[in-house]
């Protein structure tokens, strides 16, 4: 990827809401992330099972803190903190990651939601917060690939309470912002990075096809928006800069075990999506 990115990519990210990036991470990169993902007993043995109102469940694995694994050393690169850095002008730290599951014909579908919907509850004062979703595996309509509304964080937060285990975005006002705005299918190889401001509307189908969709999500909140109280996520911490040259000296390196994740009952993420749609 071209780094810094150009002014046309942030104007188009400010403009849009999202920026997709093609090729963020390279052959070699992208086949040592999937590698790692399918091998890690430690990271799908600690998965919580989110179901939607269908009652289909998306795997879904999430820690606060970034370890020394592959998926540590891609959400403290070089590549992706600087562009992060970037689009929000300011220093940022990691928020949390995750690695969400949605495997073939039983993957679940996520409803509308802000991120900010729910994390301005954690005691961000601003929506000045962002997610980078990057495809484990190809990403299409078939096998439920992310939706956003184009320019939807132009809108502010939106009231969000319960559909199904998830939380979804209040529907009348998606509704009615769908009538004016883009509805967008972001289909994408893999390999392939999603950055998408925490304002942004998005969701996405069950995945009923023969394929699985998986995707690494890191999520990173600015320095001056530090939390005004302790929350399951983590307040300002310094983050350790990685050189992307470090994604291949990891190599496929699974989770350690000594890599803290959150549990369904400490997260309540089944009452409060923290996810990827």
């Amino acid at each position: 990827m071209q780094t810094p990115l150009s002014p046309e990519q942030v104007e188009l990210f400010n403009n849009d809401g999202y920026l997709l990036i093609e090729g963020f991470l390279d052959a070699e990169e992208t086949s040592l992330l999937q590698e790692a993902c399918r091998k890690d007993a430690t990271l799908q043995s600690h998965a919580m099972a989110v179901r939607d109102a269908a009652g289909r469940k998306t795997n879904l694995s999430l820690w606060n803190h970034p370890g020394d694994d592959i998926y540590g050393t891609i959400a403290r690169s070089e590549r992706i903190v600087d562009a992060t850095e970037q689009l929000l002008g300011d220093e940022v730290y990691h928020y949390h990651s995750k690695l969400s599951a949605k495997q073939p014909k039983v993957g679940g579908a996520w409803e509308w939601h802000q991120d900010y919907g729910y994390w301005y509850k954690n005691g961000c004062l601003f929506p000045d917060m962002l997610s980078v979703f990057i495809a484990v595996d190809p990403c299409t309509k078939q096998n439920g690939c992310m939706q956003v509304l184009r320019g939807s964080h132009r809108m502010g937060r939106i009231e969000h309470g319960f559909e199904g285990e998830q939380t979804g975005a209040h529907l009348e006002r998606v509704n009615e912002a769908m009538k004016v705005l883009d509805l967008v299918y972001c289909e994408m190889s893999a390999g392939t990075a999603l950055f998408f401001h925490s304002n942004l509307l998005h969701r996405s189908d069950a995945n009923l096809s023969d394929d699985p969709r998986w995707g690494l999500i890191s999520c990173y909140n600015t320095k001056h928006n530090n939390p005004y109280k302790e929350h399951h996520h983590p307040q300002y911490t310094p983050l350790n800069k990685l050189p992307d040259s470090a994604i291949r000296e990891v190599g496929a390196t699974p989770t350690s075990a000594a890599q803290k994740f959150l549990a369904q009952d400490e997260d309540d993420t089944s009452r409060r999506v923290e996810v990827d749609a």
